[in-house]
C-alpha cells in the first residue's frame, strides 16, 4: 500500500474492517491492565494489612510501598526497551504509535506507579498499550506508514473507551485534539471510532453473553441537582479560573523537580526520594485526620469521600496532599496519566462553596470536574462531557455551569500561556 498519499477507497475500507477487528483485542488489552492495577491496589492496601495484623495500612505501608514502586519503576526504565512509556508532563501522550517492544517496559512501569500509590492516572499507559496493540495488527496486515498509523491509533481508540465508558468521550477527545486538521481528520478517524465501537461491546455484553462488568464513572449516592441559580454559574466560573492557576502551580514545581532534581540526584536518587516524599505526604494527611489513600492514587476512587466531606480542614488536607503528591509524581520519573488527579484537584477546590456556602455537591462534582480536566488537557467538550458522565442523571442541570467552568479554565491556561511564551521571547531578544 502506498504511504505518501491517502489510500485507496478499497484499501481504506481495509482499513476499517481492520479497526474493527482490533476494537476486542485492544479492549481487552485494557480491561486486564486496568483490572490487573485494581486487583494488585486491592492486595496491597487491603489484603496484605490484613495478614500483619492491621484493619488499614500502618504507617510503614503508607511511607514504604511507593518507595517499593519507585524501585519497580526504576527497573522497567532502566532494564526494559522504552523508558516505561512517555513522561507524564507532556500530557496523555497518543501522539506516535507505540512499538510492540515497548509494551512490557510501559505496563511494569504503570504497575510500579498506579497500585503502589503514585498520584498519576492509568490514561496514558492504557493509550500506549492500546497503540501497541495496533501496531502488532499492522505488522501481521503487512502495513506501513501512514495505513499503520491509523490502526495504531484505533487500538489506542479502542483501549482509552474501555476507560472512559465507552466510545463517546474517547471519540470526542480524538476529534477535539486533532481539530487543526479539519475535514481530513475524519478518515483518519473513523478506523479508530469503529474499534471503539466494536470493542466496548466486551463490556455490554452481545447476545445472551452479559460482558464483562465496567465499572460505572457516575460518582454515586450524590443529590439531584434540579435548576440552577446565577451564584451557582458564577461558582462555575471562578471554581474554573482558581483550578488553572492551581494546575499550573503543581506543573511548574514538576518541571522544576524534573529538571534541576535529574540532573543534581540522577534518576534512581529521584525516584525513590520521589516515592518516599509522596508516603510521606499521604501519612502526615492522615495524622491530620484525613484518608492517607484518598491522598495516594489518582483521586477516581476518591472522589465520593471528597464530595461527602463536612470539614473545610479536610478539603484542605485533601487538596494540599494531592497537588503535593501529584507534583512529585510528575516530576520524579513515575509512569502514569495527568488526567484524574487534576480533576480530583478541581473537585477539591469546588467542595469550598458547599462547605461555605451550601452550594450542592453535585454542582461541585460537574464544575470540579470539567474544569480540572480542561486545565490539564485543553479540551473544551471533552471535559464538559466526561464531567456529565461524572454526575450521572440527577446533575444533567449542572451542565451550564459546567461549560463555564471548563471555558474559564481553558481562557485562563490560554492566558497563562501567552503571558509565559511573551516572557520567554522577551528574554531570547534580551
Amino acid at each position: 500500500m502506498s504511504t505518501s498519499g491517502p489510500p485507496s477507497a478499497r484499501a481504506y475500507l481495509r482499513l476499517v474492517l481492520l479497526g474493527a477487528a482490533i476494537g476486542i483485542p485492544a479492549a481487552l488489552v485494557a480491561a486486564l491492565f486496568l483490572a490487573l492495577v485494581h486487583d494488585l491496589e486491592h492486595w496491597l492496601w487491603d489484603v496484605l494489612p490484613g495478614h500483619v495484623g492491621h484493619e488499614e495500612p500502618p504507617w510503614y505501608f503508607v511511607l514504604g510501598l511507593p518507595v517499593v514502586g519507585a524501585v519497580i519503576v526504576l527497573f522497567a526504565r532502566r532494564t526494559l526497551p522504552g523508558d516505561g512509556g512517555h513522561t507524564p508532563l507532556d500530557g496523555m501522550g497518543g501522539g506516535e504509535p507505540t512499538p510492540v517492544e515497548h509494551a512490557p517496559g510501559v505496563a511494569l512501569a504503570a504497575l510500579g506507579s498506579l497500585p503502589f500509590g503514585a498520584v498519576l492516572g492509568p490514561e496514558a499507559p492504557v493509550i500506549a498499550l492500546g497503540s501497541a496493540t495496533g501496531v502488532a495488527a499492522a505488522r501481521i496486515a503487512r502495513l506501513e506508514g501512514r495505513s499503520a498509523a491509523i490502526v495504531s491509533s484505533a487500538g489506542s481508540f479502542s483501549a482509552i473507551s474501555a476507560l472512559f465508558g465507552g466510545p463517546i468521550v474517547g471519540g470526542i477527545m480524538m476529534v477535539e485534539s486533532g481539530i487543526g486538521i479539519g475535514a481530513g481528520l475524519l478518515p483518519v478517524l473513523l478506523p479508530g471510532f469503529v474499534a471503539a465501537a466494536i470493542g466496548y461491546v466486551i463490556f455490554i455484553g452481545f447476545g445472551t453473553w452479559g460482558g464483562l462488568h465496567a465499572q460505572s464513572l457516575a460518582v454515586p449516592n450524590l443529590p439531584p441537582y434540579n435548576g440552577t441559580h446565577i451564584y451557582d454559574l458564577l461558582v462555575g466560573v471562578a471554581v474554573g479560573i482558581l483550578t488553572a492557576i492551581a494546575i499550573t502551580a503543581v506543573r511548574r514545581g514538576a518541571r522544576l523537580v524534573a529538571g534541576n532534581g535529574l540532573a543534581r540526584f540522577g534518576l534512581p536518587v529521584l525516584l525513590v526520594g520521589g516515592g518516599l516524599a509522596v508516603g510521606l505526604v499521604a501519612q502526615i494527611g492522615g495524622w491530620l485526620g484525613a484518608n492517607p489513600q484518598d491522598i495516594l492514587f489518582s483521586g477516581q476512587s476518591g472522589v465520593p469521600d471528597l464530595a461527602a466531606a463536612d470539614s473545610t480542614k479536610i478539603v484542605v488536607i485533601l487538596l494540599v496532599g494531592k497537588a503535593l503528591g501529584y507534583l512529585v509524581s510528575l516530576g520524579c520519573g513515575f509512569r502514569g496519566g495527568p488526567i484524574f488527579p487534576a480533576i480530583f484537584i478541581g473537585i477539591a477546590i469546588a467542595t469550598f462553596p458547599v462547605e461555605w456556602w451550601g452550594v450542592s455537591p453535585t454542582l461541585a462534582v460537574a464544575v470540579g470536574a470539567a474544569a480540572g480536566m480542561s486545565a490539564g488537557t485543553r479540551l473544551l467538550v471533552t471535559s464538559t462531557l466526561f464531567a456529565a458522565l461524572l454526575v450521572g442523571g440527577v446533575g444533567l442541570d449542572a451542565v451550564p455551569a459546567a461549560v463555564l467552568a471548563a471555558s474559564a479554565a481553558w481562557l485562563t491556561m490560554q492566558a497563562i500561556d501567552g503571558r509565559e511564551q511573551a516572557a520567554t521571547t522577551s528574554a531570547a531578544t534580551a
